[in-house]
């Protein structure tokens, strides 16, 4: 059985590393004033200078049933005779109620609920790709272990700021005033599909993001080695240099770089990093 694995644009691959992987993508749709684009054609940089500009956050278009529908269809009619569509977290869009909506007019269409965000889907895309490469399981079975993976994604990240949460009503307006005013680079956690706060850092970048891998690294130390993210919006080599020397330390084996997409950088801004990798061991 052929089978195609899929994803939203919010998975942050590149389309390099979508190729390499054998992963699809339908895009979300980002609206920059009067422009609407599809995730993908448009960059960070961009996403900065428009809120620098106006003092507003893009708007992002959630996929909706009919769309999830029709690229299904799509995806089938390209010579797959099966679809696994890993959607964003169900407590962040309404993606997942859409496309598990849509994949009902289908026999051989499984939806799973990531219950994260960014690179924590790739990881589980990559592991489905894996899987069906082996060519041993069936659909079903493959679901199954992707979903029992699902609680064991670690993602985080630690922000420069959180002007873009503030905008988009992710934290009050005390939190933004006294971050501000203290200086405070807040950690963000990806729990049971929600973000919440995590540790607080103070200083340069070197010092922050070296001191949120040691913090991460130690916290969720039960890695499955063989993979690891480092995703950001917008930073130096310098800075990725650092936590995927990091990453390297503790020993995982392959560590990919990868830039944050329009969709995620619209709700965390500037200069945002974080290390996701399987928190379970390496046990399916």
């Amino acid at each position: 059985m052929k089978i195609a694995v899929s994803a939203e644009s919010t998975i942050d691959l590149s389309k390099e590393q979508l190729n390499e992987f054998n992963i699809h993508t339908i895009p979300f749709l980002v609206t920059l004033g009067d422009r609407c684009a599809a995730d993908g054609d448009i960059t960070p940089q961009e996403i900065f200078d428009y809120v620098d500009k106006t003092n507003q956050l893009p708007r992002t278009s959630a996929i909706n049933q009919y769309q999830y529908t029709e690229y299904f269809k799509k995806l089938l009619s390209s010579g797959y005779d099966a679809i696994i569509h890993i959607c964003l977290s169900s407590k962040i869009s309404s993606t997942y109620q859409n496309a598990f909506l849509a994949s009902q007019d289908f026999d051989n269409v499984r939806v799973i609920d990531s219950r994260s965000l960014s690179s924590g889907i790739a990881l589980l895309a990559i592991y489905a790709r894996q899987l069906v490469d082996a060519n041993q399981l069936n659909l079903d079975e493959i679901v199954r272990k992707v979903e029992r993976r699902v609680p064991h994604v670690q993602a985080s990240f630690v922000l420069a700021k959180l002007d873009y949460l503030y905008k988009g009503g992710r934290c009050s307006a005390l939190a933004h005033i006294g971050a501000k005013i203290l200086g405070i680079r807040p950690q963000i956690l990806v729990v049971d599909g929600g973000m919440i706060p995590g540790r607080k850092y103070r200083g340069k970048d070197n010092i922050v993001v070296k001191k949120y891998c040691e913090d991460t690294l130690e916290l969720f130390n039960n890695m499955d080695k063989s993979i690891c993210f480092v995703t950001a919006t917008n930073y130096d080599k310098e800075i990725y240099d650092l936590a995927e020397e990091m990453c390297r330390k503790a020993g995982f084996k392959k560590i990919i770089r990868c830039t944050a997409g329009a969709t995620i950088t619209s709700h965390c801004g500037d200069r945002t990093i974080g290390i996701l990798y399987f928190n379970d061991g390496g046990q399916e």
